[in-house]
């Protein structure tokens, strides 16, 4: 219903008061697929943890908060000191949670946020390189993308990492713009500072926005401008930047020796189930922006090539193609990667959209269908992704059958093994939680040291463990067990 007020403003080329309907429709959109109560598996949860337990000790990130056995400090899914991910969506989420509560709801909220503020951007974007009508068009594939609607609720891998990425990319970018267009010193320091932030969510590919700026600026700026400012740029990023590897360099060494090391690797090697094809981002393409986005992709293409007057088309087109190359080299890929430039295929399409109209009167019934089609693929590919009219199991029994455990032990001390959750226990609860099961002598260690120990009583046990008297029993089950 929001939606259709909103095109009956876009109608009479009221786009302010349809950007506004479309910015609602987006964020209610955001909050019904985040009122999931409980952590998606791939990554969410173990951002999720790693910002909890900042909130008890800021100036050290880590997933173990208490280890109770030697870890290896190159496994970022099980060890303790946790600096796999630059710091910025982790502290957001943690001041969240601070603010909100230790819940999955105040976790996501930074996530909703900054995705909805980034219809708002694009459509910004969308207007200082084309027009109102295109920055629309831009917006409404951006409210209703399903991929992105997902990453906001934590659902899909990379999840709040790469919304806050993209996020702060397509606003620095607006800010960027914003100085050019007005020579507006706020805007410059405000996108030079959103930039560095960008960068400390997900490092380097967020320096995409020093070409983009650089393109826009070129027929509105001398080229000693461009310079000066380009450094002034770099510095303030750098100073945004350098601080937090100064810090995970100092105080834990060999973590971040590590990560800089494993980042590294993502272009070399194919890490985990992630090695795919050199064209699996141009396949997925279709999958994530519609089936027909090859048909803009190729026009835009084409005629960043023939006109004239084409700055605009060229800084959409770099914005594309530079991680859509850079993504497809490296030797892991992921569908989250790409959605750098998710702003700039929808300005893409909104600019094809908009051109194909002065066809109509000689193809009506063509024109007419590739344009149905741009906007009516996306729809659908939104409805398959959120399933908005669907009965969805939103919280899970077990998480409510641990906190009474919790609440009912006497102990400040608990511990569960053989658990099938243990990153969402310790998450949702106090716990010290491990899949393993160790041999006696280990538990009566634990034990000795003031341990309640707990057996998750998912499957038969070792034999010389049932007569133990310290052991208690609990069977956590949920539809989301693995």
């Amino acid at each position: 219903m929001i939606f259709w007020l909103a095109f009956k403003k876009y109608k009479i080329e009221k786009y302010e008061h349809c950007l506004y309907f479309i910015i609602l429709a987006g964020l209610i959109l955001r909050i019904f697929t985040s009122c999931d109560l409980y952590l998606h598996e791939w990554d969410e949860r173990y951002h999720a943890l790693v910002a909890k337990n900042l909130i008890d000790n800021p100036f050290k990130p880590m997933m173990y908060k208490s280890p109770l056995f030697q870890y290896d400090y190159k496994n970022w899914a099980a060890n303790h000191i946790w600096v796999h991910k630059q710091p910025f969506p982790i502290y957001s989420m943690a001041l969240s949670m601070l603010i909100f509560g230790k819940n999955v709801i105040a976790l996501r909220i930074p996530s909703i946020i900054l995705s909805t503020i980034s219809i708002f951007s694009t459509y910004k974007i969308g207007q200082f390189l084309g027009s109102k009508k295109i920055g629309i068009i831009a917006a409404f594939l951006f409210s209703i993308n399903g991929l992105i609607i997902e990453q906001t609720a934590g659902r899909v891998a990379t999840d709040h990492i790469d919304v806050f990425f993209f996020s702060l990319v397509s606003l620095a970018v607006y800010f960027l713009f914003k100085h050019v267009k007005y020579n507006s010193y706020t805007s410059f320091i405000l996108g030079s500072i959103i930039t560095g932030l960008a960068i400390l969510s997900k490092w380097l590919p967020a320096l995409i926005v020093l070409p983009i700026w650089i393109l826009f600026s070129i027929n509105k700026h001398s080229t000693k401008k461009i310079i000066i400012d380009s450094i002034l740029f770099m510095g303030i990023v750098t100073l945004i930047v350098i601080p937090w590897q100064f810090y995970i360099s100092n105080n834990f060494p060999l973590e971040a020796s590590w990560e800089y090391e494993y980042n590294k690797m993502h272009f070399f090697e194919a890490l985990g189930q992630h090695g795919k094809p050199f064209y699996y981002h141009l396949n997925q393409m279709r999958i994530i922006f519609g089936e027909l986005v090859y048909l803009p992709f190729i026009w835009l293409i084409y005629s960043t090539i023939r006109q004239k007057n084409k700055t605009s088309k060229l800084i959409v087109l770099t914005w594309i193609a530079l991680p859509y190359i850079f993504f497809s080299f490296a030797a892991t890929k992921m569908q989250g990667y790409i959605l750098l430039c998710a702003p700039a295929i929808f300005i893409m399409i909104a600019m094809f959209f908009e051109h194909i109209q002065n066809y109509r009167s000689r193809n009506r019934i063509i024109i007419s269908l590739i344009s149905i089609l741009l906007l009516i693929l996306p729809i659908r590919f939104s409805i398959e992704r959120i399933k908005p009219f669907s009965i969805k199991e939103r919280k899970q029994n077990w998480i409510t059958e641990l906190k009474k455990i919790e609440e009912n032990e006497l102990s400040n001390k608990m511990v569960i093994f053989n658990c099938k959750n243990p990153i969402e226990s310790m998450f949702h609860s106090d716990v010290v939680a491990y899949e393993i099961i160790p041999d006696k002598e280990t538990l009566e260690k634990i034990r000795s040291e003031g341990y309640q120990i707990y057996l998750d009583n998912n499957k038969t046990l070792p034999k010389d463990l049932e007569n133990l008297e310290f052991i208690k029993y609990i069977k956590l089950t949920g539809p989301n067990t693995r």
